[in-house]
């Protein structure tokens, strides 16, 4: 029953975050018509939605005030760099609608995301500058962890350049270039990603060591490195189309240069990283060809297209990181 009424949670959670209820507490406790008030809430709802945040370890209440627990004060406070709540809010305003189509994908195998109305995914979301630059965050959300593990666990003393395929807004290559003094960098990613992208790394002080490379990474050449990085990418392409790719990967790096592959890796028994089989059921669902795999089907993969070794190493959460070398 937890489980099958799961959504009810999960939107509830969607919708503080919507708010900016954090955000709003995070600048000290409040009451429960204080707090409705400043998210310009109805009364009749107000008190049962921040008592269900509450019973789901969300909020804290001490007396007749809520406040915010320390995880969603450090990871849901829009004003902090630790905010992680932008794949969430991509969750509520795309994906929690969608997902009521699985069973009809699970029929047909088809998306049911924008395409059922005719639209295109990508190219309506390349398009609009505001939905672009919110996805662009999300995936920062989205790697800012497996970032600081890849800045840890690789070891980039050995390498002076690296290149991130489908950097998005650049949160994998500004926690690299941060760690590691030595190194320059860049991202490749379409054209329209360029300002976004060199925004973000002049914010974080980068600008000097990182560069962005505008391109189709399917059509054009990756750029010539030490290191190629690539996290939440091949997940969105079929068999055929992660192949492409890790062979233009092999291409770029010289003889002893490395691809390092990060993902919410299903396990190799299939059966234990729900958030990565979950995470492929999202592929079917906003995806003509894509999927999740594991970390032994990535090393198959990369001694196919012709790296001589492979190695899976275990990142924050959910997710891993496959490494090949040339």
């Amino acid at each position: 029953m937890n489980l099958g009424s799961g959504f009810m949670a999960s939107k509830t959670l969607l919708s503080a975050v919507e708010l900016g209820l954090f955000t709003v507490l995070a600048e000290g406790p409040l009451t429960c018509e204080a707090l409705a008030a400043r998210l310009q809430l109805h009364p009749r709802g107000a008190r049962d939605f921040f008592d269900a945040l509450v019973a789901l370890n969300m909020l804290k209440r001490g007396g007749s005030r809520y406040r915010n627990t320390p995880e969603t004060a450090i990871f849901l406070d829009r004003t902090k760099p630790s905010y992680i709540g932008g794949l969430l809010e991509m969750a509520n305003a795309r994906l929690y609608g969608f997902w009521g189509g699985l069973t009809e994908a699970l029929r047909t195998g088809t998306p049911q995301n924008e395409v059922r109305s005719g639209g295109d995914f990508y190219g309506t979301l390349y398009s609009d500058p505001a939905r672009l630059e919110a996805f662009l965050k999300a995936m920062t959300a989205l790697s800012i962890g497996s970032a600081l593990g890849i800045a840890r666990k690789f070891p980039w003393k050995k390498y002076k350049t690296f290149v991130d395929i489908g950097c998005a807004q650049g949160g994998v290559a500004v926690e690299v270039a941060s760690a590691h003094k030595h190194l320059t960098g860049g991202g490749m990613d379409l054209p329209v990603v360029q300002p976004i992208f060199e925004s973000y790394a002049q914010g974080k002080g980068l600008a000097a060591r990182l560069r962005f490379h505008p391109g189709d990474f399917f059509k054009d050449p990756f750029p010539k490195t030490h290191v190629v990085i690539m996290g939440h990418v091949l997940h969105n392409w079929s068999l055929d189309e992660k192949l492409i790719l890790l062979r233009k990967a092999y291409s770029a790096v010289p003889p002893g240069g490395a691809v390092i592959v990060h993902e919410a890796l299903i396990d190799d028994e299939r059966s234990k990283n729900v958030f990565g089989l979950l995470m492929s059921l999202n592929m079917l669902i906003e995806t003509p060809g894509g999927f999740d795999f594991t970390g032994a089907d990535c090393q198959r993969w990369l001694k196919e297209v012709g790296f001589a070794r492979s190695r899976v190493i275990k990142l924050d959460g959910p997710n891993s990181m496959v490494v090949g070398w040339k």
